[in-house]
């Protein structure tokens, strides 16, 4: 592992309104099943972060920065990559590269679309079931409804979203 010549910033600096701890190392991504891809971050590095075993970061890969999330899976720290952030970042499984993570303490929020927000407003119980959702669980239901092609298909799955909130049903 090949960290960052300037030290990382303590965690408790973090907590203090600091900088957020930064941390470099240099790693492969790995290829996992067909089409899955992302890095083993080091436990040092996760250590080096502070705040959880399952820190929200920004990750900088060639130049490309994007946020996400450390997940500990089979007794390792991995950090996603997926094909968009690979393409973006123009990296493929196999490759070395530097991999820079700074602790994301920013609230993240997920932009509803102005169709899925209108029938959110129109249905109370299914908004305050969304407003308590996770960052990601939102996310679920809004890139379900922004991956429509056809807008029958978008007015549809809007339709299905509010349902199944309304029903208290999440992503799993």
């Amino acid at each position: 592992m090949s960290q960052d010549p300037a030290p990382a910033q303590d965690a408790a600096a973090a907590a203090d309104g600091g900088t957020p701890p930064r941390v470099c190392f240099r790693g492969t991504l790995e290829q996992h099943g067909r089409t899955a891809t992302g890095f083993v971050v080091p436990d040092e590095v996760v250590a080096q972060l502070g705040t959880s075993r399952r820190p929200a970061v920004r990750v900088t890969v060639n130049g490309h920065t994007y946020r996400s999330s450390v997940a500990s899976m089979g007794g390792r720290f991995l950090l996603g990559v997926s094909a968009e952030q690979r393409g973006l970042a123009g990296v493929a499984a196999g490759d070395e590269v530097d991999v820079d993570l700074e602790l994301d303490t920013q609230p993240r929020e997920v932009e509803v679309p102005e169709d899925l927000r209108t029938a959110l407003e129109a249905d109370e119980q299914a908004r305050q079931f969304f407003k308590g959702l996770s960052y990601s669980q939102q996310r679920w239901f809004v890139d379900g409804v922004e991956q429509a092609k056809k807008p029958e298909t978008r007015q549809r799955r809007v339709v299905a979203a509010i349902e199944r909130m309304r029903e208290g049903r999440a992503q799993r």
